[in-house]
C-alpha cells in the first residue's frame, strides 16, 4: 500500500483522538512538531530526540498523531501511537494500550519498517504480560526478537529492542516459576544494557534478578540486587523504578520478620504510587501494606488494604495480584479464627494460580522456546552454508591472485634487498673513506716530519737517552695508529694510551712545556667502554695548535673521563689556552693558514658509531672565563652513548 494513502485505521484514530484534544497545545510544541514533520526522520531515535520530553503527555501525543495523519507522516504516527500505548499501560488501562500499539504495528507492517515493527511487538508483549496473558505476550516478544536478530549490525535502537525482548521473556519465565531460566535471560539483557550504557535497562534487570532470587528464598542476594537497582533508579530519578524497588525491599523485610520497617517504607511508597497513577503498582503496594499490617496483628487495617489491592486487581484484570490478595486474605481469616472464610479465599487464590502457571501454559512456553532456538539454529546453519559457498568461490578466485601476488612480492623483495645492499655498501664505502681520511690526518706528513726532526735534533745534540726514549714512543704511536685504523672500535683504555703517546711526541716541539694529565673517575672501567678508534687526537691537536701554541707561560691540557648519567660517558678536554676568539684573530693574521678537517671527520665518524645505540653522541665546545670575563681556555666535552 502507498505511504501517501489514508487508512481506515487513521480515520478511526482521528475520531478517537479528537476527544482528548481539549487542552490548548503550546505554540512552541506546534512549531517543533511541524519542523519534525518537515524533516521527516524515519528512525525512532530521530523522532525521540525531538519529542522525548513530551512523550508521556497523552494530549500532546494525540496532537502529533493528528498532525502526522494530516501530513501523511507514518513514522510520526507509529511513534506517537506507541507512546500513547505506553502511557495507558502505565496507568493500567491495558485495553487502550493494546489498541494504540496495534495501530502502530499495523502501519509498521504495511510500510515494512523493521525497527518500528520490533518496537511495537515488544510493547504489545509487555502489555499482555501485565494482564498475565502469557501465551500472547510470549508470541509477540518472540516475534520481536526473531525480527531484530535478522539484522547483522543492528542500530542502538534495535539493540535496545532485543534487550526488551530478552527481559520480557525472562519475566514470562518468572511468572511460570522457571526462575533459573528467567535469571539467564535477565543476565543476557543486563550485559547488553551495560554495553549500551542504558541505566534504566540495567536497573530493571537487577530488580528482575532480585525478584527471581526472592522466589527461590535467596533473601539476602535478592535484597542486594534490589538495592543495586534502587541506586540506578535514583541516578536517573525514575519515580516508577524507585517505587517498584522500595515495594520489593519492603516485601523482603516482611519475610525477614521486620514488618514495622517495611511499613515505614510502604507508607511513603503508597503516596508516591497513587501520585504516579499506575494501578498495577498501586495494587502491589496496597497488598504488601496489608501484609505488613497482618504481621503486626492490625487485622482491620490489614483487611482494608488487602481488599483495596484485590479490588484494583479485579478492576484491571491482574491475575497475579488477585492470587496474592486472596492468599493473604485467607491467612487473615485463619488468624481471626474464621476458617470457612479462609478456605473460600484459599480456593480463589488457587484458581488464579492455576490460571497463570498451569501445565499447558508451561508446556506451551517451553515449546515456543524450543521452536525459536531450533529456527535460530537452522537459520544460522543456512547462513553458514551460504557463507561457505561464497568462501569457496572466493578461494578459487584468490588462487590466481595469490600466485600473481607471490611473484610480485618476490620481485619486490628482490628489489628491496638489492636496494638495501646498495645502501649498506654505500655506507661501508663512506665509513671506509672516513677511516682513510682519519688515518691520513693522523699520519699527517708535517706531524711525522716534525716528530722525526725533533728526534734527529736529540741525536745531533748527543742526547742519546732522549733520542731513544722518544724514538720508542714514536714507533709505538705509529704502530698503534696503524693497528687502530683497521678496527671499527677499540676500548677507551687503548685510545687513552694512544693519545698519551701522541701528546708525548707533540710535547717535544713545545720543549716539554705542556703539562698533560688524564683523570678517570673511579666508577669508570675504561676497558669496558667502546669508542671509535682515534677520535680524541683531533681535539687535542686543536687545543695544541689553536689554544696553546701562541700562549705564554704555563700550558696545560687535562683529559677527564666521567660517567655523565646512565646513558652517556663524558670525555672532557680542557686547556688553558688563549680561547677561541683570540685564536681566530691570530689565525686571520697568519699568512700560512692551517686548515683543520679532523674534527669534522671525527663528528661524522661518531654519528655513524652512535647508530647502533639508542642515543646519539653530542659534542659541546665552550670558552672558559674568570670572574673578570678574561679568557681562561677552552673546554671540549664529548658525550658518548653507552646504551
Amino acid at each position: 500500500m502507498s505511504r501517501f494513502s489514508i487508512t481506515t485505521i487513521a480515520f478511526i484514530a482521528i475520531l478517537f483522538l479528537k476527544l482528548g484534544n481539549a487542552q490548548e497545545i503550546p505554540k512552541e510544541f506546534i512549531n517543533n512538531v511541524d519542523n519534525l514533520i518537515q524533516r521527516a526522520p524515519t528512525t525512532y531515535a530521530g523522532i525521540d530526540s525531538v519529542l522525548r520530553s513530551s512523550r508521556r503527555d497523552t494530549t500532546l501525543m494525540r496532537y502529533v498523531v493528528n498532525r502526522s495523519i494530516e501530513r501523511n507522516y507514518l513514522e510520526g504516527q507509529m511513534y506517537s501511537y506507541n507512546q500513547l500505548g505506553t502511557s495507558y499501560r502505565n496507568i493500567s488501562q491495558f485495553k487502550k494500550a493494546i489498541y494504540f500499539h496495534k495501530n502502530a504495528l499495523d502501519i509498521a507492517n504495511k510500510i515494512k519498517s523493521l525497527e518500528f515493527r520490533v518496537y511495537s511487538l515488544n510493547m504489545l508483549g509487555v502489555a499482555y504480560r501485565k494482564t498475565d496473558a502469557i501465551k500472547t505476550a510470549l508470541e509477540y516478544n518472540h516475534e520481536a526478537l526473531e525480527l531484530a536478530e535478522t539484522i547483522k549490525n543492528p542500530s542502538d535502537g534495535l539493540k535496545r529492542s532485543i534487550n526488551v525482548s530478552l527481559n520480557s521473556i525472562g519475566n514470562i519465565y518468572e511468572v511460570l516459576k522457571q526462575y533459573d531460566l528467567a535469571i539467564t535471560y535477565f543476565k543476557k539483557s543486563l550485559k547488553l544494557e551495560d554495553e549500551l550504557g542504558n541505566t534504566l535497562g540495567i536497573a530493571i534487570n537487577y530488580q528482575n534478578v532480585g525478584k527471581c532470587l526472592e522466589e527461590q528464598n535467596k533473601i539476602e542476594e535478592a535484597l542486594k540486587n534490589y538495592r543495586i537497582s534502587l541506586r540506578y533508579n535514583q541516578q536517573i530519578n525514575s519515580e516508577k523504578g524507585i517505587i517498584i524497588c522500595n515495594n520489593r525491599i519492603a516485601q523482603v523485610l516482611i519475610k525477614q520478620k521486620s514488618p514495622d520497617k517495611a511499613l515505614d517504607i510502604l507508607k511513603k511508597n503508597l503516596v508516591a504510587a497513587n501520585k504516579l497513577g499506575d494501578q498495577y503498582i498501586t495494587a502491589a503496594v496496597c497488598i504488601n501494606y496489608g501484609w505488613a499490617l497482618l504481621n503486626l496483628k492490625r487485622y482491620n487495617k490489614s483487611e482494608e488494604f488487602l481488599s483495596k489491592g484485590l479490588a484494583l486487581a479485579k478492576k484491571y484484570n491482574l491475575p497475579r495480584k488477585k492470587y496474592k490478595a486472596y492468599n493473604l486474605l485467607s491467612d487473615l481469616s485463619k488468624e481471626r479464627g474464621n476458617y470457612a472464610s479462609a478456605l473460600n479465599y484459599y480456593k480463589n487464590a488457587e484458581k488464579f494460580d492455576k490460571e497463570i502457571s498451569n501445565e499447558r501454559n508451561i508446556r506451551y512456553v517451553n515449546d515456543m522456546i524450543i521452536r525459536y532456538d531450533t529456527e535460530k539454529k537452522n537459520n544460522q546453519i543456512k547462513v553458514l552454508a551460504k557463507e561457505n559457498e561464497i568462501v569457496k568461490l572466493q578461494l578459487q578466485k584468490n588462487k590466481t591472485s595469490l600466485v600473481v601476488s607471490s611473484i610480485v612480492l618476490l620481485l619486490l623483495a628482490g628489489i628491496l634487498y638489492i636496494l638495501y645492499r646498495q645502501y649498506q655498501l654505500k655506507n661501508d664505502k663512506k665509513l671506509l673513506t672516513l677511516e682513510q681520511t682519519m688515518l691520513r690526518s693522523q699520519m699527517n706528513p708535517h706531524f711525522l716530519f716534525n716528530s722525526l726532526n725533533s728526534i734527529k735534533l736529540y741525536i745531533i745534540n748527543n742526547e742519546k737517552k732522549n733520542a731513544v726514549y722518544y724514538l720508542n714512543k714514536f714507533s709505538k704511536l705509529i704502530r698503534k695508529i696503524l693497528e687502530a685504523s683497521s678496527l671499527k672500535e677499540i676500548s677507551l683504555a687503548e685510545e687513552l694510551e694512544t693519545v698519551e703517546l701522541y701528546m708525548n711526541i707533540e710535547n717535544i716541539r713545545f720543549s716539554n712545556e705542556i703539562n698533560f694529565a688524564i683523570n678517570i673517575d673511579k666508577d669508570i672501567d675504561a676497558n669496558n667502554i667502546k669508542i671509535p678508534s682515534l677520535i680524541l687526537q683531533p681535539f687535542l691537536e686543536n687545543s695544541l695548535w689553536h689554544g696553546l701554541s701562541t700562549k705564554e707561560g704555563e700550558k696545560q691540557i687535562r683529559l677527564q673521563v666521567r660517567k655523565h648519567n646512565d646513558y652517556f660517558t663524558e670525555i672532557s678536554i680542557i686547556d688553558n689556552g688563549v680561547g677561541r676568539d683570540a685564536s681566530e684573530k691570530i689565525k686571520k693574521s697568519k699568512l700560512l693558514k692551517r686548515k683543520s678537517v679532523g674534527i669534522d671527520i671525527t663528528k661524522e665518524r661518531l654519528s655513524n658509531f652512535s647508530k647502533d645505540y639508542q642515543n646519539s653522541f653530542e659534542v659541546e665546545i665552550s670558552d672558559l672565563y674568570d670572574d673578570n670575563k678574561k679568557p681562561l681556555g677552552t673546554k671540549v666535552s664529548l658525550y658518548l652513548p653507552t646504551i
